[in-house]
């Protein structure tokens, strides 16, 4: 897959977090790729790993800030979730309402039943939530191989996608093969596969003896519809995925209804 040259478009002001924490290598890669096009960035990022947080929320202990400074990056690292840098960011730490929140480049895939649990998607699904147009990235690749040229790719992706037309409270999931870009097939606007987790905990031991458990998990292969973000991604290509976070099962609705009614006295 060919890097374009392409028009940037107008500058942008993009709130940067992740799940992997503000040290991690993919959230430093793509935050030179924007500036480098000429976007202004604020760092609002976990202090530490968070992956598998999920949608997690920090409630019985207080939130701290602490600035980052290096050469060629700044940033403000949270000590907790991503959920709540978000909420923390977009409510009192970014200089304005960001015309973009981007989450990632996370270090592994994240498809399919991955958006439940991963932070890096829930960053970007309380973006969305809070009326911002919001970008989660992830590359399939737990050592980020190429994923300097992919954070260069997705920042020109950014200004193609038409972000005004995408209906409120939309959040874009956008994953990268474990492969060079050059051995990229190219890009595919697809929907999620159906297929969940089949998980295991292996049994080990501890230094004293006591069991502890080590979770482990794969999707079947054979659950995995064709034309889905996980089948398009083994196979190779880049995966865009627009997700939505309305959960109301519409057929279980009307028939709780029909059998119900849509009012049921409690006597």
């Amino acid at each position: 897959m060919a890097v374009e040259t392409v028009d940037n478009g107008a500058a942008m002001f993009v709130v940067l977090t992740n799940d992997d924490g503000i040290y991690s290598k993919g959230l430093r890669y793509i935050y030179k790729a924007l500036l480098g096009a000429g976007h202004q960035v604020q760092v609002i990022a976990p202090l530490g790993e968070q992956s598998g947080m999920g949608h997690a929320l920090t409630v019985f202990n207080p939130l701290r800030v602490k600035p980052v400074e290096e050469e060629g990056f700044s940033g403000l690292a949270v000590n907790g979730t991503p959920a709540d840098c978000v909420k923390l960011g977009l409510s009192r730490l970014a200089a304005r309402k960001p015309d973009l929140l981007l989450s990632g480049i996370n270090a592994g895939g994240n498809v399919g039943p991955d958006i439940l649990y991963s932070g890096t998607v829930s960053a970007a699904a309380e973006g969305a939530a809070m009326g911002c147009p919001s970008l989660a990235v992830s590359h399939n690749s737990r050592i980020l191989a190429d994923t300097e040229s992919y954070a260069r790719f997705t920042v020109g992706l950014i200004p193609k996608i038409p972000w005004a037309e995408l209906p409120l409270r939309r959040a874009l999931n956008l994953n990268f093969p474990s492969c060079p870009l050059g051995s990229c097939r190219g890009l595919r606007v697809c929907p999620q596969t159906s297929a969940v987790w089949r998980d295991w905990y292996d049994e080990r031991k501890d230094p004293r003896g006591q069991s502890c458990w080590w979770m482990n998990g794969v999707i079947p292969r054979e659950l995995v519809e064709p034309g889905t973000d996980k089948d398009l991604l083994e196979q190779g290509w880049a995966t865009l995925t627009p997700l939505k976070f309305e959960f109301t099962d519409y057929a279980g609705l009307d028939l709780l209804s029909s059998r119900l009614g849509p009012e049921s006295p409690l006597s």
